[in-house]
């Protein structure tokens, strides 16, 4: 499981940024198609919304690759 570490001035990243972030996907037109698609979840549920805020311990999935979200 990959980790993500939130700038420390930062609440949330949003889903769409966060798949862009951690090489997951190498466009934001690309992480808009597979989240619109159904292809992420967000905690074990799929999420449709690319600009969903994830937070300190969320855990995204996709495409067989977990991300956790720390501080």
């Amino acid at each position: 499981m990959k980790e993500f570490k939130l700038r420390p001035d930062d609440e949330f990243i949003k889903l769409g940024q966060l798949l862009k972030a951690v090489d997951l996907v190498s466009s934001g037109v690309e992480a808009k198609i597979e989240i619109l698609n159904g292809n992420v979840s967000v905690n074990g549920e799929v999420c449709l919304m690319r600009g969903k805020k994830i937070h300190n311990g969320d855990i995204i999935s996709f495409n067989g690759n977990e991300v956790k979200v720390t501080q």
